[in-house]
């Protein structure tokens, strides 16, 4: 982990075509597995939506700012066969730039209350 003092998350709401959320769940799950390994990678926890099936929410946490994820992260060659199945899996997404700005009960932010 970096010894940025900044953190951005990042919630993206998926909803996936019928019949496509577990194709599309190991598609996320293996996506997961590289991008774990990047250096400022802090955490990625993965939903299901009760309410709505055919829905996942990930919630991922990054050392550094909304515009260092975006220079540094999001063109990673293996983000490219990713996103290219994503036209056949979803019916859209919906991506929130957080900024952290309190946390209790864990210590995944930088933040202290």
């Amino acid at each position: 982990m970096s010894t940025d003092t900044k953190q951005i998350v990042l919630n993206i709401r998926f909803k996936t075509k019928p019949g496509k959320k577990e194709v599309f769940r190991e598609s996320l799950f293996s996506l997961i597995q590289v991008m774990s390994s990047e250096p400022t990678f802090v955490n990625a926890i993965v939903h299901d939506d009760i309410d709505n099936p055919n829905d996942l929410i990930i919630y991922e946490i990054w050392q550094g700012t909304k515009e260092s994820w975006l220079a540094e992260e999001l063109p990673k060659p293996y983000r490219k066969e990713y996103e290219e199945k994503l036209v056949e899996l979803l019916e859209y997404r919906i991506i929130s730039y957080l900024e952290p700005i309190g946390e209790w009960g864990s210590q995944l932010t930088n933040i202290h209350c």
